[in-house]
């Protein structure tokens, strides 16, 4: 499981905010010409430089909060500055949390208005439609689509909407007036649920705020008809973000008895089925997102292949290995172990672990596909810990693919935390 909202911090809110200091949804934002008649926020030499180098993100430890600054309410658009009084950017300021800035354009005197929102979602479209053609995908990827705090995934005219910062959230008026010029979606849901939006100090909450919803909605990948619950499944509803590692997966699938944990709504294991496989298995602990799995099979005439099983992982993979159980390939593509730095240490463990009891499940001459969508676990040090837990297991092989997201998924070339997604295929011995 991946697709976490990407590029958060894991800092808590400050304790120093005023009771009730939330930031209500404006109906349509007014425009506001940037740098020009907005607060000045002033910048320490470190900050400053990181924001040159190319960095969109400015740390409450890099801002001189003065007088002008605490008076920012949250989300507001700021002008920083360095030391010197140079114009540096326009952005959402936000002194609560540890990301206190986050960077809107370097362009002295653009409007900051519906506009600017349209434009950018215009250029997120057209790599989209591009890239993926039909249009279930990812269509807004935060930061690295220069709307920072904004998630939209696209499920034909439906969209999933997270707004994660106290910044798009005064936007939000603006942001509807914006998707309805250039998409016109029928269905747009407000998926403002996420844990993220506490460090913004923002209440959790699920809305349709355009249009309506009457259960799950089809999507398409790699040629497979799926179903998202855009309301209640994880996240948005659906993980895009794995779509290429999917269908790598198909060419090791066929002929193949698969177990799919992490399973969700179907992904893996309906398209290694549809590819060929002779047996799979699929496991989440979620009933809900296991029904969406079982849906997808059927539309896709493959249920007589496809088991699904409610389990916790980690007990139900030592289970099968107690049981002599063994799989051509065993997939495990887990929710993100690490979720703040504090708990790197505990997380790597974690996948060590995962990693060292299915590889014990994989036949001699098998596969294993291994993922982590943990941004505070680099691609190295999930590696390092693929390489122990295959040790431990007593299993020799050899990596075939490390990979990433999804291109709708594209990474910010200053912003490693965009590049969360880490997942490795490999043949054991």
């Amino acid at each position: 499981m991946s697709d976490p909202a990407p590029a958060s911090s894991d800092a808590q809110p400050g304790s120093d905010a005023p009771p009730g200091d939330q930031t209500p949804t404006a109906p349509s934002a007014p425009a506001v010409l940037a740098g020009d008649g907005l607060p000045q926020i002033t910048l320490k030499p470190h900050g400053a430089k990181r924001l040159r180098r190319g960095h969109p993100w400015v740390y409450s430890n890099e801002v001189e909060m003065n007088a002008a600054a605490k008076a920012v309410p949250p989300g507001g658009l700021v002008a920083l500055h360095d030391g010197e009084g140079s114009y540096q950017g326009t952005a959402f300021f936000n002194r609560h949390p540890l990301i206190a800035a986050r960077l809107l354009t370097r362009k002295r005197g653009t409007r900051i208005d519906r506009d600017f929102l349209a434009a950018r979602l215009k250029r997120a479209l057209t790599i989209r439609d591009k890239l993926i053609g039909k249009p279930y995908y990812r269509l807004v990827h935060a930061e690295a689509d220069g709307l920072p705090g904004l998630i939209v995934d696209r499920f034909g005219d439906a969209l999933a909407v997270q707004v994660n910062t106290a910044g798009m959230e005064r936007m939000t008026g603006a942001l509807m007036d914006a998707l309805e010029a250039v998409i016109a979606p029928a269905t747009v849901v407000l998926r403002n649920d996420g844990a993220v939006r506490a460090l913004e100090h923002l209440p959790e909450s699920v809305e349709v705020a355009r249009g309506s919803l009457d259960g799950p909605l089809p999507l398409e990948e790699n040629g497979a008809r799926f179903f998202a619950d855009l309301a209640g499944g994880q996240k948005t509803g659906w993980f895009y973000d794995q779509r290429d590692n999917r269908a790598w997966a198909t060419g090791l699938a066929e002929g193949a008895t698969v177990l799919d944990c992490y399973a969700f709504a179907g992904g893996f294991a309906v398209q290694a089925a549809l590819a060929g496989a002779a047996a799979v298995t699929a496991v989440d602990r979620s009933q809900a997102a296991l029904d969406l799995a079982a849906m997808a099979a059927e539309a896709n005439r493959v249920s007589d292949r496809c088991r699904f099983v409610k389990a916790e992982i980690f007990q139900d993979l030592q289970r099968r290995a107690a049981a002599g159980e063994r799989y051509d390939l065993v997939i495990v593509d887990p929710p993100a172990f690490v979720k703040s730095k504090k708990d790197l240490a505990q997380g790597l463990k974690g996948y060590r672990k995962m990693t060292r009891l299915a590889a014990a499940l994989v036949e001699r001459g098998g596969y294993l596909a291994a993922a982590s969508c943990s941004h505070h676990a680099d691609v190295d040090s999930f590696a390092g810990q693929v390489r122990r837990g295959l040790q431990d297991a007593g299993r020799s092989a050899r990596v075939l693919r490390t990979s990433g997201a999804a291109p709708d998924h594209p990474v910010h070339p200053a912003l490693p935390e965009s590049a969360y997604l880490k997942m490795q295929f490999l043949a054991l011995d």
